[in-house]
C-alpha cells in the first residue's frame, strides 16, 4: 500500500496521456527493514537508472530508492524528445568556462542520445522510439541563430544538420507558423515513462533491486558509508548517488539552493487517425522552435498530438493547463481549433542558475546529479554514466563537469522564483517583437 507523501501524494502517477498508455504495471516494493550495497541510488529517473544500470553491467550490487514509482517525476511525464545538448549553449559554457571547457561538452553532447539507443536496443524496451528532431524559427533572427548553431557544431564534430528553408520546414511540418528551421538526423522521440519502465526492468534483469513507495527522510551523507533512511528502512552502501532533481524537495538541504523546480505543461489531443495526423506532420519528427519561453510537440504512437510549453517559476501548477496550452497549439495548427483534449498534465524539472547540469560530491563517497534545465531526456542519460565511470575509478570525465563552478541565484532561495521571473520577461519580449 503506498505511502502518504508530501511531494507526490500517494504516489499514483499523474493523469497523463504516459500514465494512461504505460505498457509495464508494476508491483512495487517497499523498503523495509536494514539492506546493504555497493551502491545506493536515491530517484528513480533518468539519471538513476542510468547510473545504476552501467554500474551493475560492471557488476555493481545497486539498490536504488524512490519515493512514487519508476519515473514519476520529470522522467515519465516531459516531452519525450532526444534533443542533443545542454540548455546553455556551446557559445555560453566557452565564453563562461574557457575553449577547454567548450571542446570538452561539444565531443559529447550526443553521447545521451546513443546511450538510450543502445539500451533500447540491447535491453528489448518497448518505448515508440522514432529518429529526428526539427529545430523551428519564427523570424530571421531565429534562422541566424540556427546558421550559426549548425558552424559551431559542426566545429566540434557534428554534422548532422541541415538547414530548412520556409518551403523545407513546411514539408517535415504542416505550418505556416515558421520561416525554417534546422533538422537534427541524431535526435528523436519516444514515449519517456515506458523508457523509464524499460530501463527499470533492465536494470533488475542484471540483479539491481528496487524499492518503491518509500520516501526518503534523511541522507547521511558525510560517513564513509553513506546511508539512505525511509520511515521504514534503511539502505547502508559503499557510496551513494543523489538524483532526486526537482523532487528532491529539503531532504538533503546542502543541494537545495542549487536548483529551483519550473513546471512545464503538457496536453494529448484524441486521437486524430493516420491521415490527419500525418498530414499535420508529414516527417513523424519531434518539433520544439526556438524561443525563450519555447513550445515542443510531436505526435504519439496511437496518432495523437502532444504539445508542450509554459513555464511557472517555483514548480507550481497554473489552474487551468488546457486553457494554458490549447492557444499555442492552435496558432501552430489551426485545423486543431476545437480538437478535443484528452489529458493535460504539469511536470517539474530543476533549473540550474547558469543553465548547465551540476555533478559533484557532497561527502565523501556521496555523488550527485541535477539540474538538466529542460534539456534532460539525453543530458540525465549522459550523467549517469559519467557518475558511474567516477565510482568505477573513472575520474576524468566527472572531474571536468565537477570543476564547473555553480552559480546561486539572486535573492537565494527566497526570490529565486520571483528573479527569474523577471529575468524571463526580458526574454519573452525579445520573443513577442522577433529581436
Amino acid at each position: 500500500m503506498a505511502q502518504n507523501q508530501s511531494y507526490a501524494g500517494n504516489g499514483a502517477y499523474p493523469d497523463s496521456y504516459y500514465a494512461a498508455s504505460r505498457n509495464i504495471v508494476r508491483t512495487p516494493k517497499v523498503l523495509e527493514g536494514a539492506v546493504t550495497a555497493d551502491v545506493a541510488v536515491l530517484g528513480a529517473g533518468y539519471s538513476g537508472l542510468s547510473t545504476a544500470i552501467h554500474l551493475a553491467e560492471l557488476g555493481y550490487k545497486v539498490v536504488m530508492v524512490e519515493g512514487a514509482g519508476i519515473g514519476w517525476g520529470a522522467s515519465g511525464r516531459n516531452g519525450g524528445q532526444l534533443v542533443n545538448g545542454l540548455n546553455a549553449s556551446l557559445d555560453t559554457i566557452r565564453r563562461r568556462y574557457g575553449e577547454e571547457a567548450g571542446a570538452f561538452v561539444g565531443g559529447l553532447v550526443q553521447e545521451g542520445g546513443r546511450i538510450i539507443r543502445r539500451l533500447v536496443s540491447q535491453y528489448g524496451i518497448n518505448c515508440d522510439l522514432k529518429d529526428g528532431n526539427i529545430y523551428a524559427a519564427y523570424t530571421p533572427a531565429h534562422m541566424k541563430e540556427l546558421e550559426h548553431k549548425k558552424a559551431l557544431w559542426k566545429r566540434y564534430g557534428m554534422d548532422d544538420h541541415q538547414l530548412l528553408d520556409k518551403d523545407a520546414i513546411g514539408k517535415l511540418v504542416n505550418t505556416d507558423a515558421y520561416v525554417g528551421g534546422m533538422l537534427d538526423t541524431t535526435g528523436g522521440h519516444l514515449h519517456p515513462l515506458n523508457l523509464t519502465l524499460g530501463e527499470a526492468a533492465a536494470l533488475e534483469s542484471l540483479g539491481g533491486v528496487i524499492y518503491e513507495q518509500s520516501p526518503v527522510i534523511r541522507v547521511e551523507h558525510e560517513a564513509e558509508k553513506p546511508v539512505i533512511h525511509t520511515a521504514r528502512g534503511s539502505v547502508t552502501a559503499n557510496t551513494a548517488v543523489i538524483c532526486g532533481n526537482a523532487y528532491l524537495g529539503h531532504v538533503v538541504p546542502k543541494l537545495v539552493s542549487r536548483v529551483m523546480p519550473v513546471s512545464t505543461q503538457m496536453i494529448a489531443t484524441e486521437p486524430l487517425g493516420a491521415e490527419r495526423a500525418d498530414a499535420l506532420i508529414p516527417s513523424d519528427m519531434c518539433v520544439e522552435d526556438v524561443r525563450y519561453i519555447l513550445d515542443y510537440f510531436r505526435l504519439s504512437a496511437d496518432k495523437r498530438m502532444i504539445f508542450g510549453g509554459g513555464t511557472v517559476y517555483g514548480g507550481t501548477d497554473p489552474a487551468d493547463v488546457r486553457a494554458k496550452i490549447r492557444p499555442n497549439l492552435e496558432k501552430v495548427f489551426p485545423s486543431l481549433k476545437g480538437v478535443k483534449i484528452d489529458y493535460a498534465w504539469s511536470g517539474n524539472f530543476a533549473l540550474s542558475f547558469s543553465r548547465v547540469p551540476q555533478m559533484g560530491k557532497i561527502g565523501k563517497n556521496t555523488y550527485f546529479a541535477h539540474g538538466y534545465s529542460g534539456h534532460g531526456v539525453t543530458g540525465s542519460h549522459l550523467f549517469g554514466k559519467i557518475l558511474s565511470e567516477a565510482i568505477h575509478g573513472d575520474l576524468s570525465r566527472y572531474s571536468q563537469f565537477e570543476k564547473l563552478p555553480w552559480i546561486p541565484f539572486p535573492g537565494g532561495r527566497m526570490f529565486r522564483a520571483q528573479y527569474s521571473t523577471i529575468g524571463s520577461w526580458w526574454y519573452q519580449f525579445k520573443d513577442a517583437f522577433g529581436l
